[in-house]
């Protein structure tokens, strides 16, 4: 009995099979036909359509060029799609399998361009959340994908946009440690906010934010009774911006109380 039953799934499993086939709409199809199929439909807007295209095309012809790029438009198809997570697990794994391909560089400016829009409310300033509160996550791996981008290939075609995307973020990331250095030195958390302004000096010494971060260090510093690292903050910050608001000769009180 055991026999009969084995062999009767094993006819229905091959009639499954056999009307599947005959379903499939890409019977026959080549890979550069399969390839141009999924193409029309990412540009018509069919994003679902087109990655299922994409991902038949890799899986019925997984070496060669359609198979490699289809790959690459599959992550574009995501990120076209609203889905961050599979937009950039395709990217990463399209880097991880092609380093060397020439359209890599593509492959790490995608990402570095889902984690700028999916992180686009902590970058605008605008929300109502408190910024203490937001994880800047995404914006800084927005920014290594794009340093890797323009350190490997600084002539790539992508590399003067990330330029651009990286000046925003650094600043981005700049006032988000100075915000929330500023939120520790309110709450006379001294030594966490002084922390917190060195990382920016460290990390961001470009950004308009040193200015209030060496403001915070002096008050931190202060509050700690350590004058010698207060004074010498005060001097940095008198030396780079004579005309602060924040020197003890332009304002009447702290800032931060």
């Amino acid at each position: 009995m055991k026999r009969i039953v084995t062999a009767i799934t094993l006819v229905l499993l091959a009639g499954c099979s056999a009307m599947s086939d005959l379903n499939d709409e890409t019977r026959g199809m080549s890979a550069e036909e399969m390839y141009q199929e999924a193409k029309s439909d990412l540009e018509g807007g069919n994003l679902t359509h087109a990655i299922q295209m994409y991902e038949k095309l890799e899986a019925r012809f997984p070496y060669g060029r359609y198979a490699q790029q289809a790959q690459l438009e599959i992550a574009y198809a995501h990120f076209k799609d609203g889905d961050a997570p599979l937009a950039l697990a395709a990217c990463d794994r399209f880097i991880k399998m092609h380093p060397t391909h020439q359209n890599v560089d593509y492959a790490y400016y995608l990402k570095g361009l889902v984690n700028f829009i999916e992180d686009a409310g902590f970058m605008s300033f605008v929300s109502r959340q408190d910024m203490t509160e937001r994880d800047p996550r995404s914006a800084r791996e927005s920014y290594e994908a794009f340093r890797e981008l323009v350190t490997r290939f600084p002539n790539s075609r992508y590399s003067a946009d990330a330029r651009k995307r990286m000046a925003y973020l650094i600043n981005a990331l700049a006032a988000n440690e100075v915000h929330v250095a500023r939120y520790y030195l309110t709450r006379g958390a001294a030594l966490a906010a002084a922390n917190r302004a060195q990382l920016v000096l460290a990390s961001y010494p470009q950004s308009p934010e040193t200015e209030e971060a060496l403001a915070i260090m002096v008050q931190a510093y202060d509050q700690l009774n350590m004058p010698q690292l207060r004074d010498d903050a005060r001097k940095v910050l008198d030396k780079n911006y004579p005309q602060s608001q924040y020197l003890p000769a332009n304002r009447p009180h702290s800032f931060w109380h």
